[in-house]
């Protein structure tokens, strides 16, 4: 969770794990420092499909960590590229807000835009060999992880997961959710609004 202003070139890979109980005993026992652990809800802006065309996303980012007051972020993201090592890549301002989120919301309903999409999930942020290691549980999908930081801590990241290299890609979230929803002929459910049976997959983590 970045709390400092600014530009950066964001790099990542994603992957599904099919064992979070066991990735998570991995990277520990590789000495990765804990840090966030609770709720993180991002709600997308756009104002008649604009970013949207664009590739790019407007997005308010709140943190729930457990027994501590929420933290908030505003972000823009440019479009997705692919890095010379092959990692997902995308120009990134963010911006920490204090309280829950709903001022930049305001703001940003008061500038013409609304809310096109929301996402719920539980994280565990871990920092592993100078890289950002984030394991995701969303309301009905499959549970992931994303890596995140330079080339080369990335890859000393991976090495500690116990998953496979090549299951790590820089593919886009939707592409996690149509596989899911391929595999298990089960609709993805991203937001808890939208969960209208069953208990979210956190829950049973």
């Amino acid at each position: 969770m970045s709390a400092t202003p600014g530009s950066v070139h964001e790099l990542e890979v994603k992957a599904a794990v099919p064992d979070p109980a066991l990735l998570r005993r991995h990277i520990v026992e590789s000495g990765a420092e804990p840090g966030f652990r609770g709720f993180m809800e991002d709600r997308l802006f756009d104002r008649d499909g604009t970013l949207k065309g664009r590739d790019e996303v407007l997005r308010v980012r709140t943190w729930r960590p457990d027994g501590a007051p929420a933290q908030a972020q505003l972000a823009w993201k440019g479009p997705t590229r692919r890095s010379p090592e092959g990692f997902k890549l995308r120009e990134e301002l963010e911006f920490p807000v204090e309280g829950d989120g709903s001022a930049p919301a305001h703001l940003l309903a008061a500038l013409g835009y609304g809310v096109t999409r929301a996402i719920d999930r539980f994280v565990e942020v871990y920092r592993v060999h100078g890289a950002e290691v984030r394991l995701e549980w969303y309301p009905r999908m499959d549970v992931l992880v994303e890596v995140e930081g330079t080339a080369a801590a990335i890859e000393a990241a991976l090495g500690v997961t116990g998953l496979p290299r090549a299951t790590f890609e820089p593919e886009p979230l939707a592409e996690f959710v149509r596989r899911y929803e391929a595999r298990t002929g089960e609709l993805a459910v991203l937001a808890l609004v939208d969960l209208k049976e069953g208990r979210p997959l956190w829950e049973r983590r």
